[in-house]
């Protein structure tokens, strides 16, 4: 499907992720172990035929560049494909106008120079898949000037506050785009992922910018419901939207349950990644491991349960891992009990002997602190 140019959308600025995003963006949050959450577009992408792909990074790149590299492990054709990762330097001071509007602007040339009559548009927040092949042939069909992606759920009452929702008419017509607010349990949460021609792409972000310095794309297509023809496309299958601290706890942890994980991996839809060539996790014979996800390079010689630990992390000997997750390289001393945390990248638990927070409000080690 080289017809269509893949761009991956940072978070908007009501995204945050606390503690981990003051590291890195949020697409390169490690995810269930071995992955980025980045990996997830890109590889939906990749697998859709989509070889031209733009990354767009407002802030904090190294470590999404590191990842990225040349693009060669998304299995991205090396003839004629290609990865760009593109930055949003405005040198505003002011985060309000730091928008996504005001990153294609900024690389409009870039974006003008591919030769792809349409955009797939996905953000670097979302963990699903989707094969934008078949998006794309609906689009099309459908004749609408734009498609959006949604899932429905019947947690809104309780979940996805960051996320905004579609309104539908009963031929899925999109009538209006709004914030959740928690009002009903059953809504239809809009993907951030739109499928338009590139040339009404860039008309409309040229026009947001003529409206508002405030605008973003999904301003500009909320304010087009009543003029264009706009459709929305039902999600099937994981779903997670990673729009704050508690959300990438609960996709971690739910991906730990086997049916769960088997409908978001598939055999036949790979999701790709950066390979670390690292030894197998040495499991000694006082460690115990139960209904968890281990990458490679670990050394367990305590106590896990019920979480996910990163590669290359320690576990000594009487400590105790519970419903947690572990970033890369992160170590739990002997004796160390911890419960209901996300422990980021390098950090060393070796003193605190217990340190359990509360199920409903998980708990978080900085990256590269001791306790």
């Amino acid at each position: 499907m080289s017809k269509a140019l893949g761009i991956i959308n940072f978070a908007g600025k009501h995204i945050w992720v606390d503690g981990l995003q003051s590291y890195r963006p949020l697409g390169a949050l490690s995810f269930l172990g071995r992955y980025r959450i980045i990996d997830f577009p890109i590889s939906n992408m990749s697998n859709s035929g989509i070889d031209q792909i733009q990354v767009y990074v407002r802030r904090k790149p190294r470590s999404m560049v590191e990842h990225l590299g040349t693009g060669r492990h998304y299995n991205i054709n090396s003839k004629r494909g290609k990865l760009q990762v593109l930055f949003s330097e405005n040198g505003v001071e002011n985060d309000v106008y730091n928008t996504d509007i005001a990153a294609y602007l900024e690389n409009m040339k870039c974006i003008e120079e591919i030769n792809c009559p349409y955009v797939v548009i996905a953000p670097s927040y979302m963990v699903y898949c989707e094969n934008y092949s078949s998006l794309l042939k609906t689009h099309i069909e459908s004749e609408a000037d734009i498609t959006l992606l949604y899932h429905t759920v019947d947690n809104a009452k309780e979940a996805y506050f960051n996320c905004n929702i579609l309104e539908l008419n009963r031929q899925k017509g999109v009538l209006s785009i709004e914030q959740n607010h928690g009002n009903a349990k059953n809504r239809n949460i809009f993907m951030d992922t739109y499928v338009m021609k590139k040339d009404l792409f860039i008309e409309l972000v040229r026009k947001a910018k003529k409206m508002s310095s405030m605008f973003t794309l999904t301003d500009i297509v909320k304010a087009e419901c009543g003029e264009l023809d706009i459709r929305g496309v039902s999600h099937r299958g994981f779903f997670a939207s990673v729009t704050d601290f508690k959300a990438y706890y609960d996709a971690n942890i739910s991906l730990i349950d086997l049916k769960t994980a088997k409908s978001l991996f598939d055999p036949e839809w790979p999701i790709y990644t950066r390979t670390n060539d690292s030894c197998p996790t040495q499991y000694f014979e006082t460690g115990s491991v139960k209904s968890s996800v281990v990458s490679n390079g670990c050394l367990v010689e305590g106590t896990v349960e019920n979480s996910v630990i990163g590669r290359g992390c320690v576990i000594k000997k009487d400590a105790v891992v519970k419903n947690s997750v572990l970033l890369p390289g992160a170590m739990v001393g002997a004796g160390v009990h911890v419960e209901n945390y996300v422990v980021d990248k390098d950090a060393k638990l070796i003193r605190g002997k217990e340190i359990v927070a509360a199920p409903e409000n998980p708990g978080y080690i900085k990256r590269d602190d001791v306790l």
